[in-house]
């Protein structure tokens, strides 16, 4: 009898135990908790200066010389869309950056934004992810009118189409060369374009998109900064989507057509 009661104290400590274990290691069912970690789907640029940083939430190929990226890379998807309010923590140094990112005081007073690369408002569905936004490694100096302008409305529509299409995959920064004006101590270059470029990998329909938008201010409607993805590797010197079949990225880069977005 005693072995028994024994028995059954054991079985039902390893029961309990296995439920805490359970717990402890199936994610719950939040957003906060949903795509922990984002794959690349081998759809990143390549990199000028061979410094490319991972983050959990996206990727960016960094920019000595200009203190900046040249490419932040992320998957935008429905589900990431949230109206979650989030406190804005301070800009902080990248961590994974070796040279250092810029410093965010080389801003003040300069006259111009900490401009998101990849915006913030793409990454409320996660504390953590909405965090990695705020390194200074994503931020480039942008006029206020163009932050809040017309760069505003390429970011939100591009949140329309992401409800639309339910994921794309989303490659911004500035157009970096020589004789860039600066600001700070550590010269931060002030591109003076920007770029963003989505890719819809849904199937049957792989299609792209590419804007070049100089760094002002605008009231022109969206599609008028439409570009070829061939015109910005031109531009940049980088290469948007070197993994994809040839046949396809030719197709995808060659093309300045928006008919199948909807504007």
């Amino acid at each position: 009898m005693k072995n028994r009661k024994t028995i059954y104290a054991l079985l039902i400590v390893i029961i309990t135990i296995g439920f805490y274990i359970f717990e402890l290691y199936t994610p719950e069912n939040t957003q906060e908790n949903q795509n922990v970690t984002i794959s690349e789907f081998n759809f990143l640029p390549s990199s000028t200066t061979g410094h490319i940083v991972k983050h959990d939430f996206l990727t960016l190929s960094y920019n000595e010389e200009y203190e900046q990226a040249e490419w932040v890379a992320y998957e935008l998807r429905a589900s990431h869309i949230s109206r979650t309010n989030r406190k804005r923590p301070y800009f902080i140094y990248d961590p994974k950056v070796k040279t250092k990112s810029a410093n965010y005081r080389n801003y003040k007073d300069s006259g111009f934004d900490r401009g998101h690369l990849c915006p913030a408002g793409d990454r409320k569905f996660s504390e953590k992810a909405f965090n990695e936004t705020f390194f200074t490694s994503n931020i480039s100096p942008q006029k206020r009118d163009f932050n809040s302008g017309v760069w505003n409305r390429l970011e939100q529509k591009t949140r329309y189409w992401v409800n639309k299409e339910k994921q794309l995959y989303v490659i911004t920064g500035g157009i970096l060369e020589d004789g860039l004006k600066t600001i700070g101590q550590e010269k931060v270059a002030i591109p003076k374009q920007f770029y963003k470029i989505l890719l819809d990998y849904s199937k049957p329909e792989i299609k792209a998109i590419a804007f070049l938008v100089p760094h002002q201010d605008s009231n022109l409607p969206l599609y008028k900064f439409v570009v070829s993805i061939d015109e910005i590797e031109r531009l940049s010197s980088i290469d948007f989507f070197p993994n994809l079949p040839d046949n396809l990225e030719d197709q995808l880069e060659k093309s300045s057509d928006y008919k199948n977005w909807s504007f």
